[in-house]
């Protein structure tokens, strides 16, 4: 098990060395004497080992360029984020009434059109506030939180129009 441990984190850093210009350094240098030992490798198998990362990480900073350049046309998909909604940025707006809190189901209003409904959270502000300034913040997964104070907790809201 171990064995598979230490080739799991020599596969790691192989890929780690990949977008790095570091000059390579043998393994018996990154790994604890001991930890080496466990993996059981002889002397022929860890110099060959070294040779084979060496040679790869020679390779891979021209393979890692050509693979970043991705081939731009038209008609051509761009790929959808990893993390949707937090390359959008935050919505800036004042809410058209008053607010004096929220709970599932409220909806706010938006002086740009937009309407926001509450999903989860649930607030009592001490004062009510007319047309308050707020920031509907994106968040991962394409949720979207609803800021009227950034000292409040946010509300975990949903587009509606």
């Amino acid at each position: 098990m171990r064995r598979w441990q230490v080739l799991g984190c020599v596969g790691m850093l192989l890929a780690g060395q990949a977008g790095a210009q570091v000059p390579y350094v043998a393994l018996e240098q990154r790994l604890d004497p001991r930890a080496l030992a466990e993996v059981g490798l002889t002397p022929a198998q860890l110099q060959t080992l070294n040779r084979l990362l060496r040679q790869a990480e020679a390779e891979a900073p021209a393979s890692v360029a050509v693979a970043a350049a991705p081939a731009a046309g038209p008609g051509v998909p761009t790929p959808s984020p990893m993390f949707p909604g937090l390359d959008e940025g935050p919505i800036n707006a004042k809410v058209t009434g008053q607010v004096d809190g929220w709970a599932p189901g409220t909806v706010f209003t938006l002086d740009n059109g937009q309407q926001w409904q509450v999903l989860k959270g649930e607030m009592t502000l001490k004062t009510a506030r007319s047309n308050p300034e707020i920031v509907v913040v994106p968040g991962i997964a394409g949720r979207w939180f609803l800021q009227v104070d950034e000292d409040l907790p946010k509300a975990r809201v949903f587009r509606i129009r």
